[in-house]
């Protein structure tokens, strides 16, 4: 039985190289490669993705599977190798639906398409993308008919993402928040909104890079394993636990955009480092879903990130490092400015209190597009249409609405974007644990350690890589599997109170 389960493993290991490799060559389109380079690197990609879906359908890992179905039931079912046989099944019987070919094609028009995309953003031009997006839908739908019997077809999609989740559970969830969140948006935006004024001063880029370095290698990013460059929208990949990658952008004239989306990038970069290092290389190496890396990315942005004791710290290493633009702004008005709420264009610019109607807006695009409801050429209008209805304000241009977001340019449509909220909610539920077994972290946080929220993420959520359904591990840290929006809803009352007296 041992000597399946190393030959299993063996195999598993190959296809993850090939997996790493498309990874590094999607990285390196998104930061270094000559803009010419785009249709080759489509097909690179392209050939690594298809040969490591034919490697893994194999029926030769099926049968292991099977030989290996005794040992995994005689083993605890936390056990890193029952962990790895399950979960490899259940990837497996999913892969065993989508045709290489597929994949293939499916992989290379992303790529494609998120080149044209890098042009059509700033060039405020739809029309050159819609095409692409065109066929991306065509290709969700496709991808979706592999999995017949769901109640929506964007069921498969966000099961992909958030393992578990359908389009009805996310919408449950959504319309309980957005119960609570609107008469509190409302309240905070008919108050007088703080003043952010000192934001919008002139920041040079290099200044900016350093400090935000400085505080992610306070927080836990660990530069040994990982680094950072630009791209022209901020993401996270891991190649391995020892090889993880962040990027952020910056805008001289708005001192948070890059600042926060460096602390977001950690926080995903951070839960990727502390992924036990027995698991590299296999398929139990990465995160349990979208939902809980997003909640670890806000966790540390927001909880952490904007907290009044984070910048009690940071403020006057801020000040020394920006001398003229903060030397002589009181912190209070800092950390008011940097908290605002605002009924905002940008999602990834938005406050706590505003983001989720954002990702709600564009989880609901996703299911019209899907259902046949919403055409593609219509995406701007019912977009301006919806960001009217729900934040009071229309965008002046596709650049600043449909366009700002990179997921629909990079890959599908469906199950890109409700992981964030999720992700929100959960964020909310794990530092609330997180408090209760640790009330010191606050203090910890005033005083620039982070080291006893970080080890206590790394022991309860980290380590454990993919061995866990978010609903298992929501079970493991608090007793129950329960995705209550109670925690976050507490967080966001109690800190925006204290601000606004809403």
């Amino acid at each position: 039985m041992e000597k399946k389960l190393q030959e299993l493993k063996i195999r598993l290991a190959e296809i993850n190289d090939l997996e790493s490799a498309a990874s590094v060559l999607n990285w390196d389109q998104s930061t270094f490669m000559p803009p010419l380079g785009a249709a080759p690197r489509a097909r690179q990609i392209s050939t690594l993705v298809r040969l490591s879906q034919e490697k893994f359908i194999d029926p030769a890992i099926g049968h292991l599977l099977d030989d290996l179905r005794p040992l995994e039931e005689s083993l605890p079912y936390d056990s890193d190798d029952a962990s790895l046989i399950r979960v490899t099944r259940r990837s497996y019987e999913r892969a065993l639906r989508i045709p290489p070919d597929f994949i293939s094609r499916f992989f290379k028009h992303g790529a494609e398409t998120y080149q044209v995309w890098t042009e059509a953003r700033p060039s405020n031009d739809f029309a050159m993308v819609q095409p692409y997006l065109e066929k991306s839908l065509d290709f969700s739908r496709q991808m979706a008919q592999f999995f017949p019997g769901y109640e929506h077809i964007a069921d498969p999609l966000i099961d992909f993402s958030d393992y578990g989740m359908k389009a009805s559970h996310v919408r449950a969830i959504f319309s309980a928040l957005r119960e609570q969140l609107v008469p509190l948006v409302q309240a905070i935006t008919n108050l007088p909104p703080a003043d952010d004024a000192c934001l919008r001063t002139h920041f040079p880029e290099k200044q900016q890079i350093e400090f935000g370095i400085e505080v992610i290698r306070q927080l836990g990013f660990d530069f040994e394993r990982g680094r950072q460059d630009k791209s022209p929208h901020p993401f996270t990949t891991s190649f391995s636990v020892a090889d993880v990658r962040i990027t952020t952008r910056v805008d001289e004239h708005n001192f948070g955009d890059a600042l926060f989306s460096t602390i977001h990038e950690a926080g995903h970069a951070m839960y990727e480092q502390g992924i036990s290092p027995a698991l590299d290389g296999g398929p139990l190496a990465g995160g349990i879903s979208a939902g809980v890396h997003e909640s670890q990315s806000r966790l540390w942005e927001n909880i952490v990130g904007r907290s009044l004791p984070f910048w009690r710290f940071f403020y006057p290493r801020l000040q020394r490092s920006f001398p003229a633009q903060f030397g002589n702004v009181p912190l209070d008005t800092f950390y008011r400015a940097i908290n605002k709420v605002e009924k905002s264009l940008i999602r990834t610019d938005a406050d706590e209190v505003t983001y989720n109607l954002h990702v709600m807006l564009r989880f609901e695009l996703e299911l019209q597009l899907l259902e046949g409801s919403l055409e593609v050429r219509h995406l701007p209008q019912a977009w301006n249409e919806r960001f009217q209805a729900d934040l009071g304000i229309t965008p002046p241009d596709d650049r600043q609405g449909v366009l700002q977001d990179v997921h629909w340019y990079g890959g599908g449509i469906g199950g890109a974007f409700q992981g964030y909220t999720l992700g929100n909610i959960m964020s909310g539920i794990f530092y609330q644990a997180a408090l209760r077994a640790h009330p010191e972290i606050p203090a910890e946080i005033e005083a620039g350690r982070f080291n006893t929220l970080h080890q206590w993420l790394k022991q309860n959520i980290y380590q454990h890589g993919r061995k866990f359904t978010a609903n298992e591990l929501l079970q493991r840290i608090t007793g129950s599997a329960a995705l209550s929006i109670e925690p976050y809803m507490d967080y966001l009352r109690n800190k925006y109170q204290a601000l606004y007296q809403a």
